[in-house]
């Protein structure tokens, strides 16, 4: 509660929606008059960076930009939790608007600032952005630091990292072609999704296993669980444009070529739909493309 409001001001990190970030905007600017009217200024800064973040997923970088400007025109020294979080989304919008070489001098600056400050899932976060901003050996080595950090601490919200950062670690090893430790590092965040409970992220989390035993060769079981992922997704109503894809692979691996057309068009229908992909992986959906003929 804010003492000169005797307001409760709400926990906007529990009001995300990172697969609607629209909506998730329109939740913090619904905020943003009691945050100014709390004269809470970490607070409301605070707020604005996430408003930030939801912009940069959108892929409104300018307004993004903007945003955090007005952060920095808030700051002031003992803000250091603001601080941190308007470094970390800026370069976030740096690194998702094609600039990760300018991205990574605010993430390795947000982790010396946060474990300064004793922020360990800021400090978490901004280690494992640098790793994504990162590649190979140092990108592990940054995903490793972020790890340590998230095991050993004693706050809750550091903690919850450990699925995601397994994930990561595991797509790190995969890129580098070390497979059969990259679905030990998947299987480990299974489990902890699992205990979790969350049936999305225990989805996803199915789906990077069956990606690494697909790699590993064993497509009959990556085939079976993604078939099992798609039927899911069915009953939902949702249209699981990676699943399709994969389904595609595997089918066209085992040399089931007429069975995997369908799947592939039903991928580049659904995928080239997503911005970043058209951006970043044109050659990708163009392949789907071809394949899905």
């Amino acid at each position: 509660m804010d003492a000169s409001t005797g307001q409760d001001l709400a926990d906007f990190d529990r009001l995300w929606d990172y697969d609607h970030p629209g909506k998730t905007e329109q939740r913090f600017r619904e905020l943003l008059p009691l945050a100014v009217a709390s004269g809470n200024t970490a607070y409301r800064a605070e707020l604005l960076t996430q408003i930030a973040r939801t912009l940069g997923l959108q892929q409104k970088f300018d307004e993004a930009q903007r945003t955090l400007d007005e952060v920095d025109a808030l700051l002031a020294d003992g803000l250091a939790r603001p601080r941190i979080r308007c470094l970390l989304e800026r370069g976030r919008v740096l690194n998702s608007s094609g600039a990760p070489d300018r991205a990574r001098p605010l993430f390795v600056e947000a982790w010396e600032q946060a474990q300064q400050a004793g922020e360990d899932a800021l400090a978490v976060d901004a280690a494992h952005m640098v790793a994504i901003v990162e590649e190979g050996q140092a990108a592990l080595d940054w995903n490793l630091k972020a790890l340590h950090l998230a095991e050993t601490s004693s706050q809750e919200r550091a903690r919850k990292w450990l699925a995601s950062l397994y994930n990561n670690i595991g797509w790190t090893y995969h890129d580098m072609g070390q497979y059969e430790v990259a679905l030990d590092t998947f299987q480990k965040a299974l489990r902890l999704r699992v205990s979790d409970g969350s049936p999305e992220p225990i989805r996803i989390a199915r789906w990077c296993v069956a990606r690494a035993l697909r790699s590993l060769g064993r497509v009959e079981e990556a085939l079976a669980m993604q078939q099992a992922l798609l039927e899911e997704a069915a009953t939902a109503g949702e249209k699981p444009g990676y699943t399709y894809e994969e389904l595609g692979e595997c089918l066209l691996l085992l040399d089931r070529q007429a069975e995997a057309a369908p799947y592939f068009a039903q991928a580049y229908a659904v995928l080239s739909q997503d911005p970043w992909l058209a951006r970043n992986e044109p050659e990708r959906l163009n392949r789907l493309k071809e394949l899905g003929a």
